[in-house]
């Protein structure tokens, strides 16, 4: 660690947990860790005081929150993949001398560099030279050190290198702020932080190739970007590229296709998802699941329009806040018109038609809303990313002194909804920055709104992260952040506070006082998108869903046509009971239709030959499972009835 010169005065340093240290002022993040743990320390890459992060041997000079960062936490992971660009920067200087280095930020699983190789078109079959480079350059546990110049120094610096990607960057920066770091012979422009040495990085993996304009404009040169990921630990790896394997094994627009779920068609266009019959049954199972739920917590469904006069979502916010989202105004008689991009301003409408007494509160507005979007077609992706998506939208307008309550019962709901699908959850509380031009209404509700969604929060005990800048513009949410079953995270629901839309709305309830008041509004959407709901979900359970959301829950096989009235009959007796079963009355052999059953991954397969005809029986299988035995028909019926009313899980999602 580098060496620094503390002062007499004192700092208190509060950590997660909230007990409380102090320490020298100019004390160092790895001094700090040192004195909780010797293992900390070693495992430490870097601190975040203040939610900045900040090398492990930077002097601490301010008192506050401190999160010690390791591979276990996201700024950790941050910290670790930054330094890894660096790397992988190092490792191309050194086999290609003469490149221009363009930007290498950490993303959210791994990192890029952006670089211009002239005119070299380096290739794929290139990438694992450059992985052995880096891994070679890491065992060096070089130091990433950081020092602070002038401006001048820098631009003096680049125009040494004739580098004119790192010039242009230095023209946005102020002089007194700019950093370079190092680590052997490499140095770049960078704020950090780092890690402490190179020898943290263990094992590398250099993904894929893609052109990049610089700045992002199509008017600079295209660079090539190295997309990578690295972990301290060789196993790390090794499970990440299993993971990565499985992943592309459960692609959804893979499975979607092959199980008959959506399309996309060129004649109705890019991004708009047709389901078709099976994918259909899929979605209503999942929407009557949530719709009796809602039915059951006091929630009332409405139905709105796919358009609107534009003027209702200037009321709203919602144009020109997110204008380059949305499709253009609909000129219609002497109005304009907008597709719906979102389906609270119509609800808030229908809570103003009429006025409400406190006791009529709280009120709660849900739908299965459809809404559109303009996305970039190149970030179009199956059902994940779509222009035409329902949200399970629900509106929640109630008393300020039943907000907590609500908003409780709303992280109840959520929570259960996961719990189903058998999806660990995580927490984040999503606030505002100091950037108010991104952000409506007045700071003081957005000071109360942040209070008291940190309370609900505090008096349920629930495990959370803040994050500040990934607010709605209207106000703070709770996001809900979920893991499948091979480990991805995922960004689905949501419950926002509101104290924007009541004013921009006039919304106003009669208080016991005889007075107007305003009412508060809780957004709500468990699943967030129907659409990237079930393609996560394909994913999740590899197009094996349970028996209670599985298009076709029973296939009948007759071993031979001798046998198609009872399997007629069988499966008359399954509908009646609300059980969706088809016979396949293909004069091919059994094995054939097993096997295609098995394909479809059908949950049940009943045979059907001359002993279970006389015996009033069926030979049953289960996918992914074989032969399960034979049964009384009437038994099976009940046990299938019993699975689905209480929405099982498969006993391997794996």
């Amino acid at each position: 660690m580098a060496e620094h010169t503390t002062d007499v005065n004192t700092i208190t340093i509060t950590f997660p947990d909230k007990h409380q240290r102090t320490y020298p002022a100019g004390t160092t993040g790895y001094e700090i860790a040192s004195d909780i743990s010797g293992r900390l320390a070693n495992d430490a890459l870097s601190i975040t005081l203040n939610e900045t992060v900040m090398d492990l041997d930077l002097p601490v000079r301010e008192s506050g929150n401190i999160r010690i960062n390791t591979w276990e936490t996201n700024d950790g992971k941050m910290t670790f993949w930054h330094s890894s660009a660096h790397l992988l920067a190092e490792a191309v200087e050194a086999l290609y001398p003469g490149v221009k280095l363009g930007i290498g930020p950490a993303i959210e699983q791994g990192f890029y560099y952006d670089i211009d190789f002239g005119d070299h078109a380096v290739s794929t079959e290139e990438l694992p030279a450059i992985e052995k480079k880096m891994i070679e350059l890491a065992r060096s546990k070089s130091e990433y050190v950081r020092r602070e110049i002038s401006k001048d120094e820098a631009v003096n610096h680049y125009k040494k290198k004739e580098d004119p990607y790192k010039l242009d960057l230095l023209n946005e920066l102020e002089d007194g702020t700019i950093t370079f770091y190092t680590q052997g012979n490499f140095t770049d422009l960078c704020r950090g932080p780092h890690i402490p040495h190179t020898g943290k990085v263990k094992a590398v993996k250099l993904l894929s190739l893609a052109g990049a304009y610089w700045r992002g404009n199509s008017d600079n040169k295209q660079l090539t970007r190295i997309y990578g990921i690295s972990f301290p630990k060789q196993k790390m790896l090794d499970e990440y590229l299993h993971m990565l394997e499985e992943a592309r094994k459960r692609d959804h627009k893979k499975l979607g296709k092959e199980l008959g779920l959506y399309m996309i068609d060129s004649m109705v266009g890019s991004g708009l998802p047709i389901w078709l019959p099976n994918g259909t049954v899929l979605r209503r199972s999942l929407e009557a699941f949530l719709r009796d739920e809602q039915i059951n917590r006091g929630y009332q469904e409405v139905i709105t329009p796919h358009i609107a006069n534009l003027k209702l979502y200037e009321t709203s916010g919602h144009y020109p806040y997110y204008k380059d989202s949305q499709y253009d105004p609909i000129q219609v008689d002497d109005e304009q018109y907008m597709m719906k991009p979102m389906n609270c301003p119509h609800h808030h409408r229908i809570y103003a038609r009429e006025m409400h007494s406190y006791r009529d509160l709280p009120i709660r507005l849900s739908e299965f809303g459809t809404v559109y979007r303009y996305e970039q077609s190149g970030e179009l992706n199956g059902l994940s990313r779509v222009r035409g998506f329902t949200q399970d939208d629900a509106h929640i307008y109630c008393t300020h002194d039943q907000l907590k309550e609500e908003i409780k019962n709303c992280i109840d709901l959520t929570q259960y909804v996961f719990s189903i699908f058998d999806m660990p959850v995580d927490i984040r509380l999503s606030f505002r920055d100091e950037n108010e031009k991104k952000f409506g209404g007045k700071s003081e509700y957005w000071e109360r709104a942040q209070r008291e969604i940190r309370e609900v929060a505090d008096e349920m005990g629930l495990d959370y992260t803040v994050a500040e800048g990934e607010a709605s513009f209207y106000g703070p949410k709770i996001d809900f952040i979920i893991r499948d079953a091979i480990g991805r995270k995922w960004q689905l629901g949501t419950v926002q506070l509101d104290y924007v839309m009541p004013e921009r709305f006039d919304l106003t309830y009669m208080g016991s006082d005889n007075q107007k008041h305003r009412p508060v509004i809780i957004h709500r959407a468990p699943f967030g998108s129907m659409e990237r709901f079930t393609s996560i979900l394909i994913e999740h359970f590899a197009g094996n869903f349970p028996l209670w959301l599985s298009p076709l829950q029973v296939a009948l096989l007759p071993v031979s046509d001798l046998f198609n009235a009872q399997a007629n009959s069988y499966a008359k007796r399954l509908r009646e009971a609300g059980i969706r079963a088809k016979v396949d009355d293909r004069s091919e052999q059994i094995g054939l239709k097993i096997r295609e059953a098995e394909t479809a991954k059908t949950p049940y397969m009943f045979v059907i030959g001359k002993r279970e005809q006389e015996n009033q029986t069926v030979s049953v299988r289960r996918h992914k499972t074989g032969d399960l035995g034979t049964f009384a028909f009437d038994e099976y019926l009940d046990k299938l009835s019993h699975e689905i009313k209480n929405r099982h899980l498969p006993d391997n999602i794996q």
